[in-house]
């Protein structure tokens, strides 16, 4: 199936996964609606909303670059009814804008905490209520959230219980929503990476270069949002989806062709399931 015509609202989409997500649907020539708050360069975050949607331009879709602040309700409206006027519906909405601080509460200032809350979790309730009505009319509807596996245990939220609290909170989304909106047809679901993903994030949060070079590509991240989207939303929903785990059930076999140095082991990511096996060898690959 493709995603040609199809119409994606796609937050935090100017860098990183969501750009890849943008450009894996505009090679078959989707619409996306580039909505994030990078308007201007900035020093450390590399792209815009529209050099990102000069590159959605180039792969063959189309593009609409809206600056969006998901903390902002009618922001969010607006945004929302703008896309699906402009493109004529709204099929696909992804939730991938989201903020991270990683320590422990004693060393979390609180309003540090309502910013990831209210972007994580917050803005994800947010999009989702304004865009149901627009997705209620779409021949094949998904709601994708870029958050974890609902696996609660205290090694998760130990060592950053304010980020965890956010991040978890997407997921709690998914697992209400999907019920709330089985009937109309509209799948609810979550995808999440086994290992790092190489993005602004992993380079000036959490492991530099070093890190960034342990990690996979965004457009793993990319290809498994791609088989979600294109699967019949009555028959994919409520899942909790790994993205090696996912794409391996859909008949992937080359994952080193996602590693950004095959040489290195693979990082693994945050929130993983320990029950959960890869679908292949996360060390490195031997020549």
């Amino acid at each position: 199936m493709s995603l040609k015509g199809k119409t994606l609202f796609i937050t935090g989409a100017s860098r990183g996964i969501g750009k890849a997500i943008a450009l894996k649907a505009a090679r078959d020539g989707a619409n996306i609606a580039v909505a994030a708050k990078t308007a201007e360069p900035h020093p450390r975050l590399e792209g815009t909303i529209y050099t990102a949607a000069e590159e959605i331009e180039a792969a063959g879709g189309k593009a609409l670059p809206v600056v969006l602040d998901v903390r902002d309700d009618e922001a969010v409206k607006e945004a929302i009814d703008r896309t699906a006027d402009h493109f004529g519906g709204l099929d696909i909405l992804v939730n991938n804008a989201s903020a991270i601080q990683l320590t422990p509460l004693a060393q979390t200032d609180m309003k540090r905490f309502d910013l990831m809350h209210q972007i994580n979790t917050r803005g994800t309730l947010a999009c989702c209520k304004h865009a149901m009505d627009h997705l209620k009319k779409a021949d094949n509807p998904h709601i994708l959230m870029l958050s974890p596996p609902l696996d609660m245990q205290e090694k998760w939220f130990a060592p950053f219980t304010p980020y965890s609290i956010a991040k978890y909170g997407m997921s709690l989304v998914v697992l209400g929503l999907a019920g709330e909106l089985r009937s109309s047809g509209i799948a609810v679901n979550a995808l999440w990476p086994r290992t790092t993903i190489a993005t602004a994030a992993i380079k000036n949060i959490l492991g530099g270069d070093k890190l960034m070079q342990q990690s996979r590509t965004p457009d793993i991240l990319a290809d498994a949002a791609h088989e979600i989207f294109t699967s019949p939303s009555r028959e994919l929903t409520g899942r909790f989806l790994i993205d090696d785990t996912f794409l391996a059930s859909r008949g992937v076999t080359d994952f080193d062709r996602y590693r950004v140095d095959p040489g290195l082991a693979l990082a693994p990511d945050f929130f993983v399931p320990d029950d959960s096996e890869a679908p292949c060898d996360l060390g490195p690959v031997k020549a």
